[in-house]
């Protein structure tokens, strides 16, 4: 992941400081009680890399059971997997097979709108790639959650008629987040307005996308109630600047909370992936402990076996010996008296 990403040495240089609430977020969230329907929902972009053998996974999975181990920690994925081709839909239902499988909960798969539409065709003629597109990912049935458009950072709102017109013919009866990279779409505020008003109308979703380097898409705007969250670290070998910057949006959100918001959908990457369990675990952990959140936290794999010591009596040397005993073995309780 290298968009937003900034040199470690001028990390100090970033006010990381989440702004104030957006005019839109203060009228979608106008409510004074927490939501009864209130869904918390913290992954990763990826479901597997081979670093996190023996940590995270077992380290005897194939890399082919990956997703199933995945949603055995996770209850939900910004599913990246899909983006760079149409999936067909046979592939798509041995994704839910592996789901259906192995999750210790409620699933959701958060799919990115295939390269080709968003990317190749930037949304014009794409009625026919979407139609594709769309009856693939809806194989995933109950595990399917809202799928977010990402257009590129050259799309602007020079483009905002062709945006307007698509994102109008999307099915009603589906989920939809839409991520803006453009600094002109936050930047000047009367586009900041007209997109705003537009997906506040269609009952779309605007992705907040913190990531160091692009701070002007932290815009802090909620279109529903509702908010998607791709959080980007920096694989610092601090872990204060992340866990800082962690600690703000727990804050944040549960101001919103208190407010009304229904949904949060929590994404965390790193710069290297390898390191991206290590700060979502964090992230767990800070959302069941403030927010409330019951989602269960991680266990690294070497901390499961817990190490004690066993003292064994053998006669032939009339001494004890020590050995380790692990949760598998069949442990006892040494002699109180060898004789």
């Amino acid at each position: 992941m290298d968009f937003g990403i900034v040199k470690q040495s001028v990390l100090h240089l970033i006010d990381h400081t989440l702004p104030s609430d957006g005019s839109q977020t203060s009228m979608v969230l106008n409510g004074t009680s927490k939501s009864d329907a209130l869904d918390i929902r913290v992954g990763m972009a990826k479901w597997g890399r081979k670093e996190w053998l023996g940590k995270l996974y077992d380290p005897k999975v194939r890399e082919a059971d990956f997703l199933g181990e995945y949603s055995k920690h996770f209850n939900f994925i910004e599913m990246n997997a899909v983006f760079y081709s149409i999936p067909n839909a046979d592939l798509i239902r041995k994704w839910k097979q592996m789901v259906d499988k192995n999750a210790i909960g409620d699933f959701l798969f958060m799919p990115k709108f295939s390269r080709p539409i968003s990317h190749i065709q930037r949304l014009a003629n794409a009625e026919v790639a979407t139609e594709m597109y769309l009856s693939s990912i809806k194989e995933l049935g109950p595990y399917l959650g809202p799928c977010f458009l990402q257009m590129g950072d050259n799309f602007s709102p020079t483009n905002f008629a062709i945006l307007k017109a698509y994102l109008e013919k999307l099915p009603k009866d589906m989920k939809f987040f839409l991520e803006l990279r453009h600094e002109s779409w936050f930047g000047i505020e009367s586009n900041r307005k007209e997109i705003i008003g537009l997906l506040t109308r269609l009952g779309i979703g605007l992705v907040i996308c913190d990531t160091s380097g692009r701070r002007d898409l932290v815009h802090m705007e909620l279109t529903i109630r509702e908010v998607f969250i791709r959080f980007n670290g920096n694989n610092t070998t601090d872990k204060k600047n992340d866990k800082a910057r962690i600690d703000d949006w727990v804050d944040r959100l549960k101001i919103w909370i208190d407010r009304g918001l229904e949904k949060i959908y929590f994404s965390v990457q790193q710069k290297d992936d390898k390191d991206s369990p290590g700060l979502a675990k964090y992230v767990i952990e800070q959302f069941n402990l403030k927010l409330g959140a019951t989602i269960p936290e991680i266990v690294w794999k070497e901390d499961k076996t817990s190490v004690e010591k066993e003292y064994v009596y053998v006669p032939s040397k009339e001494l004890f010996t020590m050995r380790i005993v692990r949760d598998e073995d069949d442990a006892t309780t040494p002699p109180s008296d060898p004789t």
